[in-house]
C-alpha cells in the first residue's frame, strides 16, 4: 500500500498538468494571461503550503494519503497552466531579437530550482546528519 502510495503521489502530479494547461491557456486567452498567472502561482503556493501543515498517517489514518494526492493534482494542475502561461508571457513581452532567450528563462527555472532545493537539503544533511534529518525533517 506504501508503495502504491507513493506512486500515486508523485505519478498525480503529472497526470493533472495538461488539464491544467487547457483550462488556463483557456482562460488565459479569454480573461489574461496574468490574471491566470497569478492564479497558477496562488493555488501551487496554496497546496505546498497545506502538504507542509498534512497530518500522518497516525494521526488520521487513510486521509493522510488521500489528502496528499489530492494536493499534489492540485499541484500538477496549477503548473500545467503555470508553465505555459509563464512561457507566453515571456515570450510576449519580449524585445523581437530575444524572445527565445527570454522563453528559455522558464524551461531552466525549474532545473535550477531542483538544483537549489536539492543543494538545501544536502547542506542540511551534512549540517545535521542522516539521523537527525530524519527525526527532524
Amino acid at each position: 500500500m506504501g508503495t502504491l502510495s507513493t506512486f500515486a503521489t508523485f505519478g498525480v502530479g503529472f497526470l493533472f498538468r495538461p488539464l491544467g494547461g487547457i483550462l488556463f491557456g483557456h482562460f488565459g486567452d479569454k480573461l489574461g494571461r496574468k490574471k491566470m498567472l497569478f492564479l497558477t502561482v496562488f493555488l501551487m503556493g496554496g497546496a505546498t503550503v497545506l502538504i507542509g501543515f498534512l497530518p500522518t498517517y497516525s494521526q488520521i489514518g487513510w486521509w493522510a494519503p488521500v489528502l496528499l494526492v489530492t494536493l499534489r493534482a492540485i499541484q500538477g494542475f496549477a503548473v500545467g497552466g503555470e508553465w505555459g502561461g509563464a512561457a507566453l508571457t515571456a515570450v510576449e513581452n519580449a524585445p523581437t531579437t530575444q524572445k527565445a532567450f527570454y522563453n528559455s528563462g522558464v524551461q531552466v527555472g525549474y532545473g535550477v530550482g531542483l538544483m537549489l532545493a536539492s543543494g538545501c537539503v544536502s547542506l542540511i544533511i551534512l549540517s545535521i546528519g542522516e539521523d537527525g534529518f530524519r527525526d527532524w525533517g
